[in-house]
């Protein structure tokens, strides 16, 4: 029984073979709760000072198309450069934008418009950074625990996402703005510190400056990997069609049940967090793409069963469930991602996963609010997680590639694994060409 107990739980191998890894779990955990400050803090800030559902609105719009443009360039930047260099110099960029926001709402009258512009600034450099941290990854931990990596880092997110809320909503309600923004300042302080103490990630001996070029040849190869391609489409179509987190206001009062606004929010990361901690059988898989595939699936009908549910608590049951598909389906892509992708074309393509899985939720939530002001939230809610499943069945009947994928005979991932140098605890990684 203790054996097949112990099976289930985390696989912490990465966290004792790689110090760099440990860093940047301590890291990324102190930086999701500094940032969740602000998050919430931000828009009721706007709110505060307009009074317009539009005015909070319009900070969606502002950081679409930096988080589109910083995320490719972010892509190649990370191929040309050290990475560690870019996640210092980021995180340190985060934590002066934070310093404005807490200047301004220090002052007697607080301006709106360095709000917008710090938001504009933040999505910016979340995406720069992002695609050298997701792809560093694969340097710092040895080939075969990237799943189980990839299962503590999303252990860590979704342990943020449920306290990390709750947390920044007592601050700013009982505190005020000040106190929120100043946690957010010292957060990303202290991060910043930790993100100095890790190992140099340079580049290759090869790689070229920072181009449209560049990324180009990142999109040919992706578009040319059938398996890559399949993992990108399915998340865009699932978050397309079946993303209502912007109408969970409206579901609520569809069901009569206000109260239950803020669980319908956290259900899926408590569903998520549920995969992650009986994720001790990720590092045995090898069918990754199945996972993809069988995780927005089930993302999909989950949604669909909320949306038909008229019991609050069997739509909260159904929003959990959905958040466990998925993390099936992140789980199966970012070790697909890390197993197969050659180390010189990481950044590029770690910056198309970016869009792959921001823009996906932006388009979902027009959909989403468009459909929901034609039909009601309970039908625009159902409908789309039927069209997740839908076209998450047309995608894998186009790319079977994507269902067949088995770590140990694709041929990219072969060539990964071979490539691949472990890094020990504290030691630099040999150039990865």
């Amino acid at each position: 029984m203790k054996s097949t107990f112990a099976a289930v739980l985390p696989d912490l191998s990465p966290w004792r073979s790689s110090r760099d890894f440990r860093l940047l779990w301590g890291q990324g955990l102190i930086t999701f709760f500094g940032s969740t400050m602000a998050l919430v803090a931000l828009p009721l800030q706007i709110k505060e000072l307009t009074g317009s559902p539009l005015a909070v609105g319009a900070m969606g719009a502002v950081e679409l198309v930096p988080l589109v443009v910083f995320g490719l360039y972010g892509g190649a930047l990370a191929d040309a450069m050290d990475r560690a260099r870019v996640i210092v110099s980021t995180e340190a960029g985060l934590g002066l934008l934070a310093l404005i926001l807490l200047v301004n709402s220090m002052l007697p009258e607080p301006m709106l418009w360095p709000l917008y512009v710090v938001a504009a600034g933040v999505a910016a450099l979340a995406g720069l950074q992002r695609p050298a941290l997701d792809s560093l990854l694969a340097r710092i931990v040895p080939h075969e625990q990237l799943a189980a990596a990839a299962a503590l880092n999303a252990l860590r997110w979704q342990a943020g996402a449920i306290a990390g809320p709750a947390a920044a909503g007592l601050v700013v309600a009982y505190a005020g703005n000040v106190p929120a923004y100043a946690t957010t300042v010292a957060c990303f302080a202290v991060s910043v510190l930790m993100c100095l103490r890790l190992s140099p990630a340079p580049p290759s001996e090869n790689a070229a400056k920072p181009s449209l070029r560049g990324i180009a040849e990142g999109a040919r190869y992706a578009w040319s990997r059938p398996v890559l391609l399949g993992t990108y489409a399915i998340d865009l179509a699932a978050m397309f069609f079946a993303f209502p987190n912007t109408i969970f206001p409206f579901l609520a009062d569809e069901l009569d049940a206000d109260w239950s606004l803020g669980l319908m929010y956290a259900a899926g990361s408590v569903g998520s967090l549920l995969v992650s901690l009986t994720s001790g059988w990720a590092s045995r898989m090898r069918r990754h793409g199945l996972l993809v595939v069988f995780g927005a699936t089930g993302w999909g009908l989950a949604i669909a069963a909320a949306g038909w549910m008229s019991d609050v608590w069997l739509v909260l049951v159904c929003l959990a469930l959905a958040g466990a598909g998925d993390m099936l389906s992140g789980l199966g892509r970012s070790t697909i991602w890390n197993q197969t992708i050659p180390d010189e074309l990481r950044g590029r393509l770690a910056g198309i996963e970016v869009l792959s899985y921001s823009i996906g939720p932006q388009l979902g939530q027009v959909r989403a609010g468009a459909m929901a002001g034609w039909t009601g939230a309970r039908p625009a809610i159902w409908t789309g997680g039927l069209a997740c499943v839908v076209s998450v069945g047309l995608l894998t009947a186009a790319l079977p590639k994507l269902v067949t994928y088995d770590a140990q005979t694709d041929e990219d991932a072969r060539r990964r694994r071979e490539a691949h140098t472990p890094k020990a605890a504290g030691e630099e990684v040999p150039d990865a060409t």
